[in-house]
């Protein structure tokens, strides 16, 4: 197997914990200076004239260094800088580290954090901040969250390991195990295994259950249950985007505070942190790759800070 070439080091430091932006220069071209060539490729998402004001300051990178406005185009070189940060609201809630050694950094993340940057979430997300506020620029995810999900996220402190890590979750060799709160429905038949096929279209918010071999598969078991609520566990041995949600919506019960299934419902507020979706990544356990150890790492976080919610908040605080 051909191995990866490393890409080269950054000539440019993080900024917030996010990296600078790497562009490869094409093998062929006509453009008759890098400006040239970044005013056409990046298009009307940065204009001419930022283009221009980013060489004027200086923020246009090569190996070397600052690159002149009028530096030469060379093909297949980098270039690098730093993206303008998009306007964030502060997510008002901390990331609680539960173990760190010299591989592994495992955090429990709270509700509406981003577990990497992607789209209007850059550096309100937990790699972010973890690399800004740990001193740990090379850190990385070994595996996803999503961003309305709270619980166990674990990252990769060196970035030779990386792959060693990522390749555990890939080969589901992790045992995970997540607890949700949805209504109870007495009629309902638990423990019991759901299988079915998931489909999500890129622009769609909502992923589908679809006819042909099933590609997921969980695990729900009632745990305990008050006033029409319930609290679930479940086991996911796949991982298809939304999948729990997705199943729990198909067996009556969506989990609570879900603003896609089993309707979409409109964009919250910004800065709206009322409520979380209640589904909380409890336990990540695995044989690490590195050393054979066993290891288990359990969040410290509760589905529900009040059981049951109390009165004006029906959804109770982020845990």
């Amino acid at each position: 197997m051909r191995r990866r070439t490393r890409p080269p080091i950054p000539p440019l430091p993080q900024r917030r914990g996010v990296d600078p932006v790497r562009v490869r220069l094409p093998g062929t071209g006509t453009w008759a200076t890098v400006r040239d060539h970044l005013v056409d490729r990046l298009g009307a998402a940065v204009p001419a004239e930022r283009v221009d004001a980013m060489f004027a300051a200086g923020e246009v990178h090569g190996s070397d260094g600052p690159l002149a406005p009028d530096a030469a185009f060379r093909p297949g070189g980098h270039v690098w800088f730093h993206r303008e940060l998009p306007a964030e609201v502060p997510v008002p809630f901390g990331i609680e580290v539960l173990h760190r050694d010299d591989r592994l950094l495992v955090v429990d993340k709270p509700h509406f954090l981003a577990t990497m940057p992607r789209g209007a979430h850059v550096v309100e997300t937990a790699l972010s901040r973890l690399r800004h506020d740990l001193a740990l620029p090379e850190l990385s995810p070994a595996h996803r969250l999503d961003r309305l999900t709270a619980g166990v996220v674990m990252f990769v402190i060196r970035p030779e390991l990386r792959g060693a890590y990522q390749t555990i979750f890939r080969d589901r060799l992790v045992r995970k195990e997540y607890e949700a709160v949805a209504r109870h429905d007495p009629a309902l038949a638990l423990p019991r295994t759901v299988e079915s096929r998931i489909v999500k279209e890129r622009g769609d918010m909502a992923a589908h259950e679809v006819p042909g071999e099933p590609n997921a598969r969980s695990h729900v078991e009632l745990m305990e249950h008050r006033d029409g609520l319930a609290r679930y566990r479940l086991r996911p041995e796949t991982g298809r985007t939304h999948q729990l949600r997705v199943h729990m919506n198909s067996l009556g019960v969506p989990i609570l505070g879900d603003p896609v299934y089993p309707h979409v419902l409109p964009p919250a507020v910004p800065g709206d942190f009322t409520r979380p979706l209640r589904l909380l990544a409890r336990v990540l356990e695995f044989d690490d790759p590195v050393t054979g150890d066993r290891r288990r790492f359990e969040s410290r976080r509760t589905v529900f800070t009040r059981w049951p919610p109390g009165p004006g908040a029906p959804d109770g605080a982020p845990g």
